[in-house]
């Protein structure tokens, strides 16, 4: 994605972060903060943010053989490496919903669940999934929806950012995308350049710092990394993108760092 030099600048400087005061991010399962925000996340508390993560399942049902790996164990596995990958990007405060994964579409009071956070947290800016839940899986699309629901149940007070993809993204990792079958339902989120409400770009150690913290989600990011390199995993994931709910956040918010 080309976004203009003039609102690039290093994300060890300040990513335009200033604005986005304590920040409350919402997810279905372990690693989707990861792979979504580590960056923004790590830069956050850089310059001394509050940050605060809630994660709507243990992701328990996350193994490709659950005979092997029950759900039971996976979700101990899993709480564990929650812990290591949000302490990499210095998270420490960090609330499980406790739904059950692959049920949240049916499950009752995920709505007020979110909105009692909000209420607790009281953020300046909510993270989420937008309503494609960027894969397309069923419980990052009603974590989109119940976040969507308290939010404006709140008054709106709060800023919410969408997760999402630029064009560029798309264009060079599409062939990769579809080889590992990224795309679950429905397509995949894009959003143009213009239209962006936040875009950091990782270099260096701010981005071998994300890279370190979607890894220590062992159970889920190894294979991935064995399948298609370190190299090309970390390329892959060098950079967030964040979309306006409401859509009135103009381009000159966009942000990041230079690869």
């Amino acid at each position: 994605m080309t976004v203009p030099e003039e609102i690039v600048r290093p994300v060890t400087e300040d990513v335009g972060t200033e604005d986005l005061g304590t920040v409350l991010g919402v997810w279905a399962h372990p690693d989707d903060e990861a792979y979504l925000s580590a960056g923004l996340m790590g830069a956050l508390r850089d310059t001394g943010h509050r940050v605060v993560v809630a994660t709507a399942t243990y992701g328990e049902n996350g193994a490709p053989d659950p005979v092997e790996m029950p759900p039971y164990r996976l979700a101990e596995i899993r709480k564990g490496e929650m812990v290591s990958s949000l302490s990499i990007v210095g998270v420490w405060e960090h609330r499980w919903l406790g739904y059950h994964d692959g049920e949240c579409a049916d499950a009752d009071g995920g709505v007020a669940s979110v909105a009692e956070l909000i209420e607790d947290v009281e953020p300046d800016t909510i993270l989420t999934f937008g309503p494609d839940g960027m894969t397309g899986h069923s419980d990052h699309r009603a974590i989109s929806e119940w976040t969507t629901e308290a939010w404006r149940a709140s008054g709106a007070r709060a800023r919410l950012l969408y997760a999402t993809l630029t064009p560029g993204f798309h264009a060079e990792w599409g062939p990769l995308n579809d080889q590992v079958g990224l795309w679950m339902s429905g397509s995949p989120p894009e959003t143009p350049a213009e239209d962006l409400a936040l875009y950091v770009e990782l270099a260096g150690t701010d981005l071998e710092r994300k890279i370190d913290a979607v890894r220590a989600h062992v159970s889920q990011a190894t294979g991935l990394v064995d399948l298609v390199g370190l190299d090309t995993f970390r390329r892959w994931w060098s950079a967030e993108a964040f979309v306006a709910a409401d859509g009135t956040e103009p381009s000159s918010a966009v942000v990041g760092g230079v690869r």
